[in-house]
């Protein structure tokens, strides 16, 4: 990937960063952490991967992206702002009554939201048949799920995994944000779901592992995926609950509380200059 092509990106994920700091400090609740963790990931994608149209939100060949863990709404709605689906003045607005913007994704208000999510598991299932539908319409686009590492445990990603193993949905991408932290402590404290590479093969597919945080390894492990032509694929990435905020990273407390008014001005200068 050309230098100014990643310095590009890097621009846009740390104003996504912003937004999500924006969103969770006006709403004085949501979920930071792992709403940081993938801000790599949606930069990359909306502004580099993925075929949208942002005058065209509802277009049937678009791309889809499933935020399966909808609790990381905040970073959905910050990328959705910053490549113009809506206003980013409404990410000050985060869980206002009768806003835009509400806790989980909300397909029905929301342009740009491909899937209503929140109920952790489902939103992979929801991906299944959207890639289900077009393999056998033969439409050429692809479909993007976000999962957590913590969600892994439900066992409806398993139930859609098998599925999609079964019917070879290559054009669907399940992607695991492996930041090792859920709400109430470490994968390994809580009820690990490892080894998610293996369990992952097992039930047919293809797996690539890569930096969440790193644009070169995002960019080989998705074209490596694009030329997957039998199998789904499992992108497994390594990244860092709350990165980029330096007392947000790796700590579980984080999950699922908002900065106060200092937290947060230390955090936004923190970001003032691309790293």
């Amino acid at each position: 990937m050309k230098d100014e092509i990643k310095r590009e990106l890097k621009v846009k994920a740390n104003e996504i960063r912003k937004s999500i700091l924006v969103g969770t400090f006006n709403a004085k609740s949501g979920h930071p952490g792992g709403s940081m963790s993938i801000a790599d990931l949606l930069a990359y994608l909306y502004f580099y991967k993925i075929n949208v149209d942002v005058n065209k939100p509802d277009w049937s060949d678009r791309d889809r992206v499933v935020l399966s863990k909808g609790h990381a709404a905040p970073a959905l709605y910050a990328v959705l702002a910053e490549k113009g689906f809506f206003s980013k003045d409404e990410i000050a607005k985060l869980r206002k009554p009768d806003a835009m913007l509400q806790g989980h994704p909300d397909m029905k208000g929301t342009p740009g939201v491909d899937m209503s999510t929140g109920s952790l598991g489902q939103g992979v299932s929801a991906a299944c048949g959207m890639a289900y539908y077009a393999k056998y319409a033969n439409k050429d686009f692809k479909v993007y799920a976000i999962t957590g590492d913590g969600e892994s445990e439900e066992g409806q990603v398993w139930e859609a995994a098998m599925f999609a193993g079964q019917k070879k949905l290559s054009n669907l991408r399940v992607i695991v944000d492996y930041n090792k932290m859920q709400i109430d402590g470490t994968l390994s404290e809580v009820n690990s779901p490892e080894p998610l590479d293996e369990k992952y093969a097992a039930f047919g597919f293809n797996v690539i592992k890569a930096d969440a945080h790193d644009f070169d390894d995002l960019d080989r492990a998705f074209t490596l995926a694009d030329n997957e032509t039998e199998k789904p694929t499992a992108i497994i990435l390594n990244s860092v609950k709350g990165k980029g905020i330096s007392f947000m990273e790796n700590q579980v407390s984080w999950h699922g509380k908002a900065p106060n008014e200092e937290q947060f001005n230390i955090a936004m200068d923190e970001l003032k200059e691309v790293k």
